[in-house]
């Protein structure tokens, strides 16, 4: 979980959202950690979503080109 969250692709940001969820969820972090993962699972949730937008906008592109 040291990559950058920039360099990662959509189903390596999503499993590793997963994984800070279902650590954050087991408890048992100090403070300071359990923040650093939040902060990580924000911006993992963040670069998903980036990529769905990016695939939503290629499909809409993708139809419009068929309707025409």
């Amino acid at each position: 979980m040291n990559e950058p969250v920039s360099e990662l692709g959509y189903e390596a940001a999503r499993d590793q959202l997963a994984e800070v969820v279902k650590m954050l969820e087991q408890g048992g972090l100090d403070l300071d950690h359990s923040l650093a993962l939040w902060e990580r699972g924000e911006a993992l949730a963040k670069r998903c979503e980036e990529h769905l937008a990016g695939a939503r906008a290629r499909v809409e592109k993708a139809l419009e080109q068929t309707e025409d």
